[in-house]
């Protein structure tokens, strides 16, 4: 391959194909980021998707997040706040890592508080958060709502 086409290979655009093949995502899935505002494509002028590069680095960082137990809507949101016509570079990782990782430190606090409370649950067998004697007494957190409140305020 001569310089020149080297040259011309890599500014090229990728079809949902080679993107779907580089990044190791399924195209349904690929179009589905697409309709959720994660990924943006052009089209050709036979109407066909075509991707930046760029989007490869974007499909890492979405899988990434996304295997942090992130939120789609969270990841779009942050992500909409990026440059889309240039590739996410170290500066925009570093801030999005940031705000993703207080995130997970506090859901991590949160699973750890609920993991802590099971097994001293589990020892009575009743396995009832309304019913409990040692974390309901007299059913008490029905007047603060409905629903399993405890978990979303394990300080009380």
């Amino acid at each position: 391959m001569t310089e020149k086409n080297h040259s011309e290979n890599l500014r090229r655009e990728l079809s949902v194909g080679e993107v779907a093949t580089r990044s190791g995502v399924a195209v349904s899935t690929l179009h589905f980021y697409e309709t959720k505002g994660l990924i943006k494509s052009m089209r050709s002028q036979g109407n066909q998707r075509r991707y930046p590069r760029s989007v490869l680095r974007r499909i890492a960082v979405i899988k990434i997040a996304q295997r942090t137990g992130i939120p789609l809507a969270d990841i779009q949101k942050t992500l909409s706040s990026l440059p889309s016509d240039r590739p996410l570079m170290a500066r925009d990782w570093e801030r999005l890592s940031r705000n993703w990782k207080a995130d997970l430190n506090e859901r991590i606090a949160k699973l750890t508080a609920l993991r802590d409370q099971l097994t001293s649950c589990i020892g009575c067998g009743c396995l009832s958060m309304s019913d409990c004697p040692l974390r309901n007494p007299y059913d008490t957190l029905s007047e603060k709502g409905n629903g399993a409140y405890l978990i979303e305020h394990p300080e009380e």
